[in-house]
């Protein structure tokens, strides 16, 4: 029977929830795969059904887990794919909708700046990595990007090819430094571009551009991501539907 290790001075449905969340931070079930059903969980952890369900929908309305009618309860996959199209227009005259390409431009290790460490919660000065890259179509600059990660858990970047590896980051994320993408929280701006992006994007110095701002988290809060992308204002779209 496993114990649980969070302050005993919570309650035991808010104990159960911390330990699940912990355990899946930690990879004990990976992102889609489903956790023991409610009554394995009672048994392995000495508890009441009633507890273990209290603790599972807390992680539930925390979209940490997602149940599946008839199926259980799994690991929720976030999906970011599609999120930078909800701020920007990038499609064809016949306006079918168009995805970026990717190059990578660096990958660098270094010591974070003030702002890096404080998005990442981390020391100042501490070790991070470092990717710019840009998005294009038809071979046009149209999204620059800085992506800034903790060095530890992803140390392994550094020894590949990220130029060969596709547009996608989180999956490499997953794949290869054990580390799923649960959440993000994205800000939106506008700015005049500085010297240095404005030469990525192929436009002039202090043209007007939006900046997609993006904190990203693992399935225990912890920060693991932060990135900023910038885009031509002319690319710019934004929508909301009222009732």
């Amino acid at each position: 029977m496993n114990a649980l290790s969070s302050d005993e001075r919570l309650p035991l449905y808010q104990r159960l929830r911390d330990q699940l969340a912990r355990q899946i931070a930690d990879n004990r079930w990976k992102a889609g795969e489903a956790i023991p059903t409610e009554a394995a969980l009672a048994t392995e952890y000495g508890l009441s059904i009633g507890t273990v369900r209290k603790a599972v929908d807390m992680l539930v309305s925390e979209r940490i887990l997602e149940r599946q009618q008839g199926r259980g309860t799994y690991i929720r996959r976030a999906q970011f794919r599609d999120s930078l199209f909800r701020f920007f227009r990038f499609q064809n005259l016949q306006g079918e909708r168009l995805v970026p390409e990717s190059r990578i431009l660096s990958v660098t290790p270094l010591a974070a700046p003030a702002v890096v460490s404080y998005a990442l919660q981390l020391p100042g000065d501490a070790p991070v990595i470092r990717i710019q890259r840009v998005r294009l179509l038809e071979g046009e600059a149209v999204l620059a990007e800085e992506i800034w990660l903790p060095r530890a858990p992803f140390e392994a970047i550094l020894s590949l090819d990220l130029a060969a590896e596709g547009p996608l980051l989180y999956p490499i994320y997953e794949e290869l430094c054990g580390q799923v993408i649960a959440s993000a929280d994205e800000t939106l701006t506008a700015e005049p571009v500085d010297a240095e992006h404005a030469q990525w994007l192929g436009i002039a110095p202090h043209s007007p551009v939006v900046v997609i701002e993006r904190l990203a988290r693992g399935y225990a809060g912890q920060p693991l991501e932060w990135r900023r992308s910038r885009g031509h204002a002319r690319h710019f779209r934004y929508s909301v539907e009222i009732r």
